[in-house]
């Protein structure tokens, strides 16, 4: 079994945004990180620290909407046309590995398919047709 949800990505006003969207659709945010707290050997610009690294808006109960906010200084410019993914999110390390080989084969991996300091494996690409693309997996009992 696995989910796949919208994940947006915002030029530093994914905080208004989620909040906007809670109006909408109701619901609390869940998983409201900023960047400030984020492990990193590299250092986070001051002016980034603020920035939200992950939230999520969970709008039923087979759908989430989330979100990030993102800038050159976290290595990716957000335009309109890359702003939005899908994450697909599995309840096995095999099936996790396996969408993410089987979807990104003959497109560009932006992040390897690796473990995270989130207690997950994580990666993304852009498959073949340009589609961007999220595949996680929670690890349990770490």
């Amino acid at each position: 079994m696995f989910t796949v949800n919208p994940y947006l990505t915002f030029n530093g006003n994914c905080e208004e945004a989620f909040n906007f969207y809670c109006s909408v659709f109701g619901g609390e945010l869940k998983d409201f990180n900023r960047y400030e707290n984020m492990p990193s050997e590299q250092p986070i610009p001051e002016e980034q620290k603020q920035k939200i690294m992950h939230v999520s808006l969970p709008i039923n109960d087979t759908m989430t909407l989330m979100g990030c906010d993102s800038s050159d200084a976290f290595g990716k410019a957000t335009n309109i046309g890359n702003n939005v993914a899908l994450f697909v999110n599995t309840d096995s390390e095999e099936r996790a590995r396996e969408v993410f080989t089987k979807l990104s084969e003959g497109g560009t991996i932006t992040m390897p398919f690796q473990a995270t300091f989130w207690s997950a494996l994580f990666g993304m690409f852009t498959d073949k047709y340009g589609i961007h693309w999220m595949v996680n997996y929670e690890k349990t009992g770490s």
